[in-house]
């Protein structure tokens, strides 16, 4: 089995999806499974997890009915409001759902001190209890308050999407590899391979420009807490399905096929609790 363990589904309203800006128009239209399917057919990909890309509970129950008529999304990772003082009789109602396997918030959008909040912390802490993973969106520049949070909750399963958005443009290595190597310390953290093509030029990269990116993120995750994923459909500015997994796949040649499964299939299956 290959799982992508990360995608999007949306039904596209512009007031709602404001971070599509002129660059990205190529996707401001609706994104549904019968426009995915083809996609992970044709890669051999056999299930996906579904990640939240609006701060909704509606969109959170939407993504639990796609899941349930669709058989190839294995899992949900969805939005709960987790500062909310009700958050446990909402946990209580959605985590009976077979597909809800995690929850993220948007954190690249808030402020450093929004990891320390109390709230959010004790919202966070009831997760453990389902028991539902928690995937952490940051940018490059919040690795360290992502690593207090995650000091905060030892027991709690992470996921950090996107590698933290690392600085591929301007070519930055150093201060973000070693905030990602510190993070990796923390055995209870797993990390996506996802989301790296559209941290670079979206005409011009090329797999020699990311190759550092992603050799630092497996030298600091090892293959068995580093994910494949997709990022569909927003890695369509930059590259197609089809591309990026065959991306993925050169940078996993020359490991063992153990450790390849392990990015493919038993990472995320892992996490997720996916078996």
């Amino acid at each position: 089995m290959r799982i992508d363990a990360h995608h999007h589904f949306w039904h596209y309203i512009p007031a709602e999806y404001g971070w599509i800006d002129d660059a990205m128009a190529s996707i401001r239209r609706d994104f549904l499974p019968s426009d995915l399917a083809p996609e992970i057919r044709a890669a051999g990909i056999d299930a996906v997890v579904s990640v939240q890309a609006r701060q909704s509970l509606g969109e959170t129950e939407w993504l639990l009915e796609l899941a349930a008529a669709h058989p190839f999304v294995a899992g949900v990772v969805g939005w709960l409001p987790l500062t909310n003082p009700d958050l446990g009789d909402v946990l209580e109602k959605l985590a009976a759902n077979p597909w809800l396997k995690g929850v993220r918030h948007v954190l690249q959008a808030e402020p450093d001190s929004y990891f320390d909040r109390v709230a959010f912390n004790a919202g966070l802490a009831q997760l453990q209890r389902f028991p539902l993973t928690y995937d952490i969106l940051i940018r490059h520049q919040q690795l360290p308050a992502a690593i207090r949070l995650v000091d905060r909750h030892p027991n709690q399963v992470f996921v950090l999407d996107h590698i933290a958005k690392p600085p591929i443009r301007t070519g930055d290595l150093a201060p973000w590899a070693a905030s990602l190597a510190e993070l990796a310390r923390r055995p209870n953290v797993f990390c996506k391979l996802s989301g790296i093509v559209t941290e670079a030029d979206y005409a011009a990269w090329s797999f020699e420009r990311i190759l550092p990116y992603m050799e630092a993120a497996i030298d600091a995750f090892t293959p068995a807490r580093l994910m494949f994923g997709s990022d569909w459909p927003v890695c369509l500015v930059a590259s197609t399905y089809s591309r990026w997994i065959a991306t993925v796949q050169h940078f996993a040649e020359p490991l063992s096929g153990d450790e390849r499964d392990m990015i493919f299939h038993r990472a995320a299956a892992r996490a997720y609790n996916l078996e």
